[in-house]
């Protein structure tokens, strides 16, 4: 069977990673790519009233951008803007990079629903049509806390094989990411999909996540 080459070799902080293309052969790669441009397509027009009220009901609330556009790491090491409905005060991170808190202050009334039924993670469907994530996989940090977290971890790099996710096994199983300990225990767990990912791997995780979305719950990665 045909299998993509090898990527060149990126610098991620100081460790440079080498980055393979997903671990299928071509025909694979591209129908499950096809999936994705054709489903979150859909996605996008069937939600679009629903991003509407959102994005009026975020305006009615105050001041302050609609949408949270930050930059992240995703595959082969190569930065994209991840996409999602502003949960938090314009001023949030005036301070500097810092994790999200299970009941963080800097979260606006609306913001609270949204991340509580994971609606602020919509817009990702724009995301997935254009190529930067998937909707099974790692979730993309920002370089700031990579650095932190390839000190002791170097095999961070091994994410760099494949796409970030919308949801991921964390956001399920692993409660809000807030300290560096949880970072590295998020990292196992991607590892851990990395190496035992499927077709119904996958399907599970997802259908965990709307279930999540559909009842309130707390677990944030």
């Amino acid at each position: 069977m045909l299998r993509i080459k090898q990527m060149p070799p990126v610098q991620i902080g100081d460790v440079m990673c080498t980055s393979y293309i997903d671990g299928l052969d071509f025909l694979k790669c591209f129908v499950k790519r096809s999936f994705h441009v054709v489903t979150s397509f859909l996605g996008l027009l069937l939600t679009s009233p629903l991003f509407i009220i959102i994005s009026i009901i975020l305006k009615i609330e105050g001041e302050g951008p609609i949408f949270f556009n930050q930059e992240r790491i995703g595959k082969g090491g190569k930065p994209f803007y991840i996409h999602k409905f502003r949960t938090m005060k314009v001023s949030a991170e005036s301070a500097g990079p810092q994790l999200a808190q299970k009941n963080d202050d800097r979260l606006t009334k609306v913001g609270k629903f949204l991340r509580a039924h994971h609606l602020d993670e919509l817009p990702q469907l724009w995301n997935v049509f254009v190529g930067d994530m998937d909707y099974v996989g790692y979730r993309p940090e920002r370089r700031f806390f990579i650095d932190k977290i390839m000190k002791v971890r170097p095999d961070y790099a091994l994410l760099f094989n494949d796409r970030p996710g919308v949801t991921s096994m964390a956001t399920v199983y692993n409660g809000y990411t807030d300290t560096i300990d949880k970072m590295i225990r998020r990292l196992d767990m991607d590892l851990e999909y990395s190496r035992n990912k499927s077709f119904l791997l996958d399907i599970k995780i997802v259908l965990s996540t709307i279930t999540n979305c559909v009842v309130k719950s707390d677990k944030r990665d």
